[in-house]
């Protein structure tokens, strides 16, 4: 079960770009790495299925109402991302959103959620509709909601 204190001790996404964006977020405290050009990120820890270990990654966010909405693209890829198959195994995730970091519970939103929430993520982060034509499958949308 990630929680919010799991963001130091997690180990960092393999893409190494992303790696170095997510510890450069943490070391600042979030205020550097959370906003670029108009488009936010948040860091956010899982619960690796197989080893049991902290995973982290940095992700574009969006909101609706009080809870982040992140978007499992992998770039496309045909397979959902690690993060995402982690959270389906459980749910509890740490979250960093600039300086507030908070426990959040995770769940893909249901197809009329989507609906609604995948053409506010491609608003923010036009490449997502490039990424949905690249594959069969349907991108998942995923909320995260604070649980303290």
């Amino acid at each position: 079960m990630a929680v919010a204190d799991d963001l130091d001790r997690a180990s960092d996404s393999t893409w190494d770009w992303v790696a170095e964006q997510t510890r450069t977020y943490l070391a600042s405290g979030g205020t550097e790495g959370h906003e670029s050009n108009g488009v936010f990120t948040l860091i956010l820890a899982t619960t690796g299925r197989r080893t049991g270990e902290p995973r982290r990654t940095c992700l574009i966010y969006g909101t609706s109402g009080d809870e982040f909405v992140v978007v499992a693209s992998k770039a496309g890829a045909d397979e959902d991302p690690d993060w995402l198959a982690n959270l389906r195994a459980d749910p509890s995730a740490g979250v960093q959103v600039g300086p507030r970091r908070f426990t959040a519970r995770a769940r893909v939103a249901s197809p009329a959620e989507r609906e609604t929430l995948w053409p506010r993520m491609v608003e923010i982060f036009p490449l997502y509709d490039e990424y949905a034509r690249k594959t069969d499958r349907v991108i998942p949308v995923v909320v995260l909601t604070p649980q303290d």
